[in-house]
């Protein structure tokens, strides 16, 4: 198989521990882009905190695209226009907030490029630290969402989330995508809206197939991608039931993962 598009998710997948990438794993996807493949960055971060990785790798020189808030908007890393983009009603936004004071978890979500919370939740600055966007502590966290806003995030220790993720999935079903996006992260979408979904719409309007996409990830945001790409990466980092649901199981993040799969799969095939 030819492959003609790479998409990646960003933290634990692309990036190294210290959110960088490694000179090994840019040099092939540089080569990779150079062959005329699609590098496509797909994360549950804001547009704002994937930039500078979409401007390392040069996205826009070669019309590429990013997945972000996990597939809640599509944007050409070229021109920064909006492809599609998905968002909560204040009302739905509200329920939730009532809902996490209920089950005693942090709640945040962004507006005008703000992390907005009533309290600094230790994970909220932990998000706050992995974006780069600041973080706005508010009075009211209801008043302060007044407008549709792309997503939500609950936060919390993971064995108090994962109840609160079991409750709420069933709560809400055929209502809202509900994913774990870390093991303290709980992310709150419209229904229908993942990883897979844009990246099935992005791949359509481009007249790729999906059986010459590669999607590698390393957590549950990451699994509709991973299952609907033409080979589906796990990172040896991710969770035993990540890689079952895998075509592939790579190394991790932290030994060049992507890098070794962009040279087995894609610059291999072109050296011959």
């Amino acid at each position: 198989m030819t492959y003609k598009m790479i998409v990646l998710d960003l933290d634990d997948t692309l990036l190294r521990d210290d959110h960088t990438i490694s000179d090994r794993t840019k040099n092939a996807l540089m080569a990779a882009q150079e062959q005329g493949v699609k590098v496509v960055l797909a994360s549950g971060r804001p547009t704002f905190g994937m930039n500078n990785i979409a401007e390392e790798l040069k996205l826009h020189e070669y019309g590429s695209y990013i997945l972000s808030f996990n597939g809640a908007k599509i944007i050409d890393a070229k021109t920064s226009e909006e492809h599609f983009s998905s968002t909560l009603s204040p009302e739905m936004v509200h329920r939730l907030y009532e809902l996490s004071q209920a089950e005693g978890v942090g709640i945040h979500t962004y507006v005008n490029d703000w992390i907005i919370t009533e309290n600094e939740h230790p994970f909220t600055l932990k998000e706050g630290e992995i974006t780069g966007l600041p973080i706005k502590k508010v009075t009211s966290f209801v008043d302060s969402v007044i407008a549709p806003v792309v997503k939500v995030l609950m936060v919390e220790d993971p064995e108090k989330l994962i109840k609160v993720e079991e409750k709420l999935k069933q709560e809400f079903k055929g209502t809202l995508s509900i994913m774990r996006s870390k093991p303290y992260f709980l992310e709150f979408l419209e229904e229908g809206v993942t990883k897979g979904s844009s990246l099935n719409a992005l791949i359509q309007t481009l007249g790729i197939k999906r059986e010459e996409v590669i999607a590698m990830g390393d957590s549950y945001n990451d699994l509709a991608m991973i299952e609907f790409a033409g080979l589906g990466v796990a990172m040896g980092n991710a969770p035993e039931d990540i890689k079952e649901a895998a075509d592939y199981v790579t190394d991790s993040n932290m030994n060049d993962g992507v890098a070794m799969v962009v040279e087995e799969f894609i610059l291999a095939k072109v050296a011959k």
